[in-house]
């Protein structure tokens, strides 16, 4: 871009050298005085998604940088659980605490093709040791011959803040607890603000701690295109490009609910999300690459982990997904229009970690008739015989058990229809605040095989190991306490965050809960709600959602009737926890012909933190997809 055509003389007396010398309010308005005077739309760039956590695939990052065509690369690591065993990790080995798999599986074989092809890269890698973290990726540039220009955000570790946080006697936000005294970890849910600041200066990497996962993305457009903090429907659509991204193959056929439609697992490939100036994009993929870019298979992302489409809260803009549009452009491409944004609130979400006890998990298979009989009183054996050498050595009791007999059904509750099996897999989870009575547990794990039940083949993984329990602790702080930095080289500039006014915007969505319908044809036909909807579920800490997209837009008014609140509840009754408040909350996004269910205490604690097989809910989506609907019309032939 030619700088100097658009330089108005009362913004400046001499002409700067680049662009980034621009103060951020001058280079915003040449920016978008640059992209206003291009036909809508006409700018673009793509950014691709290389990973989806901590542990995605390496060749994932190879196809986009040779193939995808990309502007921009990003990868997001960080999730709850990450946060908790980056942590676990840092405090063995101060230089430790980030997600090292970024340096030597991907940057380091990948530099000098990075380098030559001007992308520029964007990772929440650093975990809680971002300097750590850049300081690897430097150390593999040096020795690769790559000049690299590599930023850091930092800012989002408020442990320093303990004691006055503490003082304040701030609660979880979803439990209400108090804040425990065992914290060993407090981060901010930073935005893409320091991210598009970073990348002014000239950084070609920008390493993270924790952020959203949507700003990995929302901080190339913020840079690129100038979007201003207050241009607010723009922001919602890149964090819409962010969201749907950031969780890598899932918005390219990963997991999708047509499984068996979906080519080429093993070479799947990876979001790329084209952009324009105008907010508007599509999500694509590499060419010659497996996979799935459908409408259907975008909206399960849409729906993924999100609570209220209305009021999706992140750092920089409050979203409004409710009325997101979503078309097939082409054979492998989806356009998506439609989202609506707000003033964000002026906190920042902190996620805390805090110790409590340490778990242990066995898990053992076992063969024969009656398998699940014969696991279950191997189980309770167990937990039996060293409950009793506890007592004789004076330690209390275990503080909770989970016993699970795999490949039962049990997970289903009241839903099983399987028969009685002949193999299964015993999952036997306990917790204890003493880590020398779990490593007495442990011990007591192979005896089963020779003095218990016929059929138990082993155990996975030999003796099971005593690890430390990290539970989750969420609290909202206020932003203007949170101090944020860009350091690059010797620079280390300070990045202000507009304060925004409380009221909301009436840019969001006021469309009010379609009423419950009445006078809906009739029939005798029954279906499984797979046969009407696809179903995507994810987790938030303690909390699951399920995502519910109709196939057919005619068969919402017949979903919205028989998936009520109260339906979701007693399906998943055996598995909720008892005395939560709206324990379940139904919203709708009706520009997909979605349904988004919020079940609240679902996942037995979340996490590190939870003793169950399906710590993250994530497959309540596809139980739900068994839910019986019955004494409807011949439904099926309309998608003919």
């Amino acid at each position: 871009m030619s700088v100097g055509r658009f330089m108005p003389l009362t913004l400046f007396r001499q002409r700067p050298r680049s662009l980034h010398d621009l103060s951020l309010t001058v280079r915003q308005e040449i920016i978008r005085r640059y992209c206003s005077s291009r036909p809508t739309g006409e700018r673009k760039i793509r950014i691709g998604c290389a990973s989806g956590f901590w542990g995605d695939t390496a060749t994932s990052a190879p196809q986009l940088i040779h193939n995808g065509n990309i502007d921009f690369l990003v990868f997001d690591y960080l999730s709850e659980i990450t946060m908790s065993l980056m942590t676990a990790a840092k405090h063995k080995s101060p230089d430790l605490g980030y997600a090292p798999d970024f340096i030597q599986a991907v940057m380091a074989p990948l530099l000098g093709d990075i380098k030559k092809k001007g992308i520029r890269v964007i990772s929440n890698a650093g975990g809680i040791n971002p300097h750590s973290c850049a300081a690897a990726l430097k150390d593999v540039a040096k020795k690769s011959g790559v000049d690299l220009k590599v930023a850091v955000v930092t800012g989002d570790n408020v442990m320093s803040k303990k004691s006055d946080i503490s003082e304040t006697g701030v609660s979880d936000i979803d439990s209400g607890v108090p804040i425990p005294k065992t914290l060993v970890s407090m981060n901010a849910y930073l935005g893409a603000t320091p991210i598009s600041r970073a990348l002014d200066l000239g950084a070609e990497v920008v390493i993270t701690g924790r952020c959203v996962d949507s700003a990995v993305v929302l901080g190339p457009l913020m840079h690129t295109f100038g979007w201003a903090p207050d241009d607010y429907n723009l922001l919602a659509q890149g964090s819409l490009a962010g969201h749907l991204v950031e969780c890598g193959a899932q918005a390219t056929g990963g997991i999708f609910t047509d499984w068996h439609t979906v080519p080429d697992w093993d070479n799947i490939g990876f979001p790329i999300a084209e952009c324009s100036s105008d907010g508007s994009f599509i999500i694509t993929k590499p060419p010659k690459t497996g996979g799935l870019v459908s409408v259907p298979a975008v909206a399960e992302q849409l729906v993924y982990e999100i609570g209220d489409p209305k009021k999706y809260l992140l750092p920089d803009v409050t979203c409004d997904f409710s009325q997101v549009k979503l078309s097939q452009v082409h054979g492998e491409a989806v356009s998506v229009t439609g989202a609506l944004g707000s003033e964000p609130t002026n906190q920042y979400k902190v996620s805390a970690t805090y110790t409590d006890g340490y778990r242990v998990t066995a898990v053992c298979p076992t063969a024969g008739i009656n398998a699940a009989e014969k696991g279950r009183r191997t189980a309770e054996s167990i937990l039996k015989r060293v409950r009793r050498m506890f007592k004789f050595l004076g330690l209390e009791d275990f503080t909770q058990t989970n016993v699970q007999m795999l490949g039962s059904e049990e997970s289903y509750g009241p839903h099983s229809n399987s028969p009685n099996p002949r193999e299964i897999v015993i999952w036997l989870a306990v917790q204890h605040q003493q880590k020398k009575a779990l490593e007495i547990f442990s011990r007591e794990i192979a005896p089963a095989g020779t003095g218990m039940c016929p059929g138990l083949t082993g155990i996975v993984g030999g003796r099971p190991r005593v690890s430390p329990v990290l539970r989750l602790f969420s609290f909202l702080y206020p932003k203007e306490n949170v101090t944020i930095h860009v350091e690059m080289d010797d620079l280390k500039e300070t990045v202000e965050i507009k304060e925004h006014a409380a009221a909301q915007s009436d840019n969001i969505s006021q469309q009010e809960e379609p009423p419950i319908p009445t006078g809906l044809e009739t029939g005798s036909c029954s279906y499984t709600l797979g046969q009407l909807a696809y179903a995507r579920s994810g987790d938030k800490g303690n909390s699951a959602n399920i995502g519910v997209i109709a196939r057919h837009p005619s068969f919402v008014p017949y979903l919205r009737e028989a998936l009520t609140e109260e339906a979701i509840r007693n399906y998943f009754r055996h598995i909720l926890e008892p005395g939560i408040d709206k324990q379940i909350q139904r919203f709708e996004l009706p520009g997909i012909q979605a349904f988004n269910f919020l079940l609240k205490g679902a996942l037995g604690g979340g996490g590190v933190a939870s003793l169950r097989s399906d710590p993250q809910g994530k497959a309540l989506g596809q139980m739900l997809l068994d839910f019986q609907l019955d004494g409807l019309p011949d439904l099926l032939s309309r998608l003919k």
